[in-house]
Parts: C-alpha cells; sequence; structure tokens
C-alpha cells in the first residue's frame, strides 16, 4: 500500500472514531438531560415515586422529546461534541454552564407555557444535576489521567522543575495532561522564598537553587527540566553547575521568545548543551554596519558548505545581497545550504559553483563571469592531525588555494576580500597553522603592494598549462586601478563545527564511553559558530585592508572540564559511568592556543569585541619568490615541506 492510500485510509478511520463517540454522546446527553429533571421531581417528593403527583409525571413525559430537541440543537451550537475529552480545560468548562443555562431557561419557560407550572425545587435541582452530568463525561478522561498520573509505578521519571513562573506551569501541566509522557513531576524550585511552601498546580515549591541536591535526593529524581527563560548565562550556569552534580538528566527552555509566542512544552525543551556552561552571554553584534555593507553587493564565499562557511551564507541571505555565490568542492554540502537559504529566502538570488579554489582556472572564469565584489574565504583543510600526515596537501588547498583566489579577486576588481583565519596560525606548532600563518601573510602582501601601487610586482601562481591568463596584452594596465581591500579574521575553535569536540564526545558518551582527551591540561576558546560568523562579518566592515582582526573569545576553557560537564549533563558519573582516557597530544597540537605573536601589537576597533593584531614587516618580493618554490615543492609531494615551510614562516617550530 502506497504512502498515500495509507494517509487517506488513516485519516477515514480517524473520522469514523470521531464519528462513532460524537454518537454515543449524543445518545448520552439525551438520557442525562431528561433524567436530570426527572430526579430533581422525585427528590422533590423524598425520594418516593408514588408520591409524585400524575399531573407532573405526564407533563415530564411529554415535554421530554422537545426538550431534547432543544438541548441536542444548543449543545452543537456550542460545539460540545467538537471538544478533545484528555485536554478538556476551562474552554469546556465554560460551554458547559453557558448550555444549561441557555436549557435550563427555555425548560423552566416551554414547559410551564405549553404544559404545567413544576414545582421551584424541580427547576433548580434540574438544572444543577443536568450541569454535573454533561460536565461529568467531558471531564471523566482527563480526571482518569490524573488519578493515573498520581498513581504511577516506577517505570515512571521523577521530575524536578526549576522555575516557577509561567514557563516552569506550562511544563508542569504539559507533563499532567499527557498520557505519552511517561514523567511525573514531585517538586518544584524558586530562589523567590514568597513561594516556598506553597503549590504549584498541586506540586510542592520546596525551596531555591541551594535545595536542589537535597530534593533530588529526597525525591529519587531522575529528570530536571529548567524553565528559567529570563536567567542570566551567569545565574543559568550556577544552576546547571549544581544540576549536573545530581546525576539527573537535565533538559533546558532555550529562551525567552518560545514563552512569549506560547511554545513551552516538553516537546520545546532541548537536552543542555555546553554553551550554556560557557559562563557568559552570547556575543549579539550590531549588524547595522554588515547591512549597509553588504546590501545590493554580489558575494561570495568559499568553503560554503562548511560549518563556518554554511553559517556566513545564512547571515549574508538575512541581509539583501544583489547575490549569493556559494563555492565549495564537497556537493553535498553545497546542495543542502542552498536548499535551506532557497527555503528561508525564496527571493534570494542564490548560485551554487562546486569546483576547488586550487584551480586558477576555474576560480578566474567564476570571478570574470559573476564579478563578486565581496569575498569571504573560508574554503581550507583545518584538521590538525590529518594535515600532519598530508601536509603537502595544507600548503596546495589552504595557501597556494588563498593564494589563487586572492588574486584572482584582485585582478577582477574586488572590493574587499576577507580571509577566515585561526588562532592556530599564531606560533604554529603544526602544518595547518603554518599554512594558515603563510595565507595571513599572503593577505598582507598583496595589500602592501596595493598600497604602494606596485600590483604588477604580484606574480600569478599557476600549476597548469593556461592559468597565466591575466594579463593577455602585456601591458599590465590590469594592474593599474586595483582598490582590492585584504584583510583576514583570526579566531579560536568553534563549538558543534565538523569535526570539533563536542560532536564526537556526544557520540562517544551515546556509545558508553571511553571519552578521549588528549591532555587533562589542554585549553581552548571557544565561540558559537553565530558568534563567530556574526563578528567575521562586522569586522569585514570596519576593514581598510592588511589588518588582522582578532575575535575576543572570552576566557579559554579546559578540555577536560568540557568532557566532564558533558558526561554529567547526560546524568551519567566521569570515570564511573563513562571512563576518560588521555591519549597524548596528537602530532602537531599546543597545550594552548595563543591569539597574537609577540612581534604582533594589539589594537582596539570601534567595537571591544574585535581587535586589530598589527602586520610583522617581511620583505614581500623575497616572500612571493619564497612561496613559488614552495608550490613547487607541494605539488611535487616533497617530504621535507615541513622543513621549507619552517624557512619561510619563522614562527613555525613543528613539534616532535
Amino acid at each position: 500500500m502506497n504512502s498515500n492510500n495509507l494517509n487517506e485510509r488513516k485519516k477515514k478511520t480517524g473520522f469514523e472514531h470521531w464519528h462513532l463517540i460524537s454518537i454515543l454522546l449524543v445518545i448520552y446527553d439525551i438520557i442525562a438531560v431528561n433524567l436530570a429533571y426527572f430526579l430533581g421531581l422525585w427528590l422533590r417528593f423524598d425520594l418516593r415515586f408514588d408520591s409524585i403527583p400524575v399531573r407532573y409525571l405526564t407533563a415530564w413525559e411529554k415535554f421530554v422529546p422537545i426538550y431534547t430537541i432543544v438541548c441536542i440543537a444548543v449543545f452543537f451550537l456550542l460545539k460540545l461534541y467538537q471538544s478533545i475529552w484528555r485536554f478538556a480545560s476551562i474552554t469546556e468548562l465554560v460551554r458547559v454552564g453557558v448550555s444549561s443555562v441557555i436549557t435550563g431557561i427555555l425548560h423552566t419557560v416551554l414547559i410551564t407555557v405549553f404544559f404545567l407550572r413544576m414545582p421551584i425545587s424541580y427547576y433548580v435541582i434540574g438544572l444543577m444535576l443536568q450541569f454535573i452530568f454533561v460536565l461529568g463525561i467531558r471531564f471523566s478522561y482527563r480526571f482518569l489521567l490524573i488519578i493515573r498520573s498520581k498513581t504511577r509505578g516506577p517505570s515512571f521519571k521523577h521530575v524536578m522543575i526549576i522555575g516557577a513562573g509561567s514557563a516552569g506551569q506550562m511544563i508542569l501541566r504539559d507533563i499532567k495532561r499527557s498520557s505519552e509522557i511517561r514523567e511525573r513531576v514531585f517538586c518544584v524550585i524558586d530562589d523567590n522564598p514568597n513561594k516556598w511552601s506553597r503549590y504549584l498546580d498541586g506540586v510542592p515549591i520546596v525551596g531555591g537553587r541551594d535545595d536542589i541536591l537535597y530534593n533530588a535526593d529526597k525525591y529519587n529524581i531522575d529528570k530536571i527540566y529548567i524553565a528559567i527563560p529570563s536567567a542570566s548565562a551567569a545565574e543559568r550556569q550556577e544552576i546547571l553547575n549544581i544540576c549536573k552534580e545530581t546525576g539527573c538528566e537535565l533538559k533546558n527552555l532555550p529562551g525567552m521568545y518560545q514563552l512569549l509566542l506560547g511554545e513551552v512544552n516538553v516537546s520545546a525543551m532541548r537536552d543542555v548543551s555546553i554553551e550554556d556552561l560557557l559562563g557568559r552571554e552570547p556575543i549579539k553584534a550590531d549588524l547595522n554596519e554588515v547591512f549597509d555593507f553588504i546590501h545590493g553587493k554580489r558575494v561570495l564565499v568559499t568553503g560554503g558548505g562548511g560549518s563556518i562557511g554554511s553559517e556566513l551564507c545564512r547571515q549574508i541571505a538575512a541581509h539583501d545581497p544583489e547575490m549569493l555565490i556559494i563555492f565549495d568542492i564537497y556537493e553535498n554540502n553545497a546542495y543542502d545550504i542552498q536548499l535551506e537559504l532557497l527555503e528561508k529566502h525564496p527571493d534570494l538570488n542564490l548560485l551554487v559553483e562546486i569546483g576547488s579554489v586550487r584551480d586558477s582556472r576555474k576560480v578566474f572564469q567564476l570571478f570574470e563571469e559573476l564579478k563578486p565584489q565581496i569575498v569571504y574565504h573560508a574554503a581550507a583543510h583545518k584538521h590538525v592531525p590529518l594535515m600532519e600526515d598530508s601536509p603537502c596537501e595544507a600548503i596546495k588547498n589552504n595557501t597556494i588555494g588563498t593564494y589563487k583566489t586572492a588574486y584572482a579577486a584582485m585582478v577582477h576588481g574586488c572590493e574587499r576580500f576577507v580571509l577566515i583565519s585561526t588562532d592556530k596560525a599564531v606560533n604554529p606548532t603544526n602544518i595547518m597553522g603554518a599554512s594558515k600563518r603563510l595565507c595571513e601573510m599572503i593577505i598582507q602582501s598583496f595589500d602592501a603592494k596595493i598600497k604602494t601601487g606596485k600590483a604588477n610586482e604580484i606574480p600569478q601562481l599557476f600549476t597548469h598549462a593556461g592559468e597565466e591568463n591575466c594579463d593577455k596584452d602585456g601591458t599590465g594596465e590590469i594592474f593599474r586601478n586595483i582598490r582590492t581591500e585584504f584583510v583576514a579574521v583570526r579566531f579560536g575553535n568553534v563549538l558543534g563545527s565538523n569535526g570539533s569536540v563536542i560532536p564526537i564526545f556526544k557520540k562517544q558518551i551515546e556509545k558508553g564511553g571511553p571519552v578521549t582527551v588528549t591532555h587533562p591540561d589542554i585549553i581552548r576558546y571557544f565561540m558559537t559558530i553565530p558568534e563567530a560568523v556574526s563578528l567575521v562579518l562586522l569586522a569585514g566592515t570596519y576593514a581598510h585592508g592588511g589588518e588582522i582582526f582578532v575575535l575576543d573569545m572570552g576566557a579559554p576553557m579546559k578540555i577536560d572540564t568540557l568532557a566532564r560537564n558533558m558526561i554529567k549533563l547526560s546524568g551519567l558519573k566521569p570515570d564511573e559511568d563513562i571512563k576518560i582516557v588521555y591519549t597524548g597530544l596528537r602530532p602537531g597540537e599546543k597545550l594552548y592556543e595563543e591569539k597574537l605573536m609577540q612581534e604582533e601589537g594589539l589594537r582596539k576597533t570601534d567595537n571591544d569585541l574585535i581587535h586589530i593584531g598589527m602586520p610583522v614587516k617581511i620583505d614581500y618580493n623575497v616572500f612571493f619568490h619564497e612561496l613559488i618554490d614552495l608550490m613547487k615543492s607541494a605539488y611535487a609531494n616533497r617530504k621535507d615541506i615541513k622543513q621549507l615551510t619552517e624557512k619561510i614562516v619563522d614562527t613555525y617550530h613543528p613539534s616532535k
């Protein structure tokens, strides 16, 4: 059976089920509304049937068909047959109350006018009993669910909610009314002393954050929902640091917008992520300058399918460029971001090109045909251990690929070229960092030559016949009006990027361990992908050419602490449930990363989160000749490529 037929069958079955329930409910209401008034008459005469005068019984009997039609019509008009019993709430209560009042008035008037004036107690008791009978059946299913939740066995998780505000109340009610969620809330934590010893929807508020550990043990808590969307990063970190010591599974409400939109429920809660433990507010850059800079421009992102590149594309797409060009060698990533952007921005002028920055002919064709005005160069090999085993590829792709792309941008009149660099380029101990330091030197060399009017002295590097095609007439005219500004942006590790430690740790924890950490003392700077990219975009607007922008990433964090926190956030205990194994520093890896070389100074910008590393003076002509030799050596796959790189990058000291 195909999926369409299956869906149709499900819809049909669901409709038939609802139709049957509605018919049964109508039958029940017919009996209930008439029985209510009969019981009212019976009670009036002291529960003795033979004491009821025949004229009253006759009037009630003759009025039954009329009152049945009246009630069913009113109930249908007030949609009492369209409610879902398990979600019965104040709305249903109001509807039943209104319908009872309307039908009660009609009953009083009609039976009195057309048949007989009945005893007053008949009208009053009948109306009350009708309200109870009609309301009771509609709330009975929900009452049963509440009773079941009070008597749930040990298979249900014991839950603690932190936050007795609106978000906490919504989470509590969602858990109580759902039969699919096998959980029961035993206690609520809130820092407001005025709420202590009170109850939130029947659940005790047992104290503040200092009482979390005691009550987690007292109530055998398995799971903690943190529903404090308005808390600051520091407050959230303090609470999380306490919660992770309980060994409970933690869930977190992402932010205030869900509360404002009314989207607070159990499904909206996400796993507590390591970003929540960084202890600082997310960096929020004012991107108005970026909008003015990118608006109406043709923007190229190389490596646009990668972690940083794809986020660059997302934020650029939101700033109304004339055209966004994604250039990537890996088609799957490029295809994914293409689909995502076209879905979010259907009017975006988007072009995706597959190719390598190492291919001068492809890169030149791209610039010649599409004429991008701004380039964000994110294409690079970035994995340190892999590049240690393939050093020539690091030089070919990172260094020479950057050179070729920058050269094409320059000769085709590109306005600005922004290199995505890394803190591993500072005093590198690995070939990946050294290759990125060479990229920074290329950017500064290009800028220096352009500013001195000697752009024609920048050699074109080519590795295949036919690539030397920039100055076909030999007049050098193409170099006379170059205004391209070249800058680099340097930052550290990005949380959650492809190949970073967090996804690796998550997989290791899911498998039951061990979690592998290279060294107990290794530390790194961390940023989230959106934070890094927003600052990259902002730094690009500050450029005047030749700068290396250094992003403020806050305080560094121990990788060992990161691993232990992630294990605790999963409700497990480090070294007991999940083992931590120290594997030793990998080839080219440092215990700590640096933001600046000793030779560089640091200059402030208008943004406190963005600084400028002053350029280190080099002989650019010598550098270009050395780079040509390095390129030839890389394409010859020479074994001594690291030693050759060390001669050019004097801060590069390969780890032994």
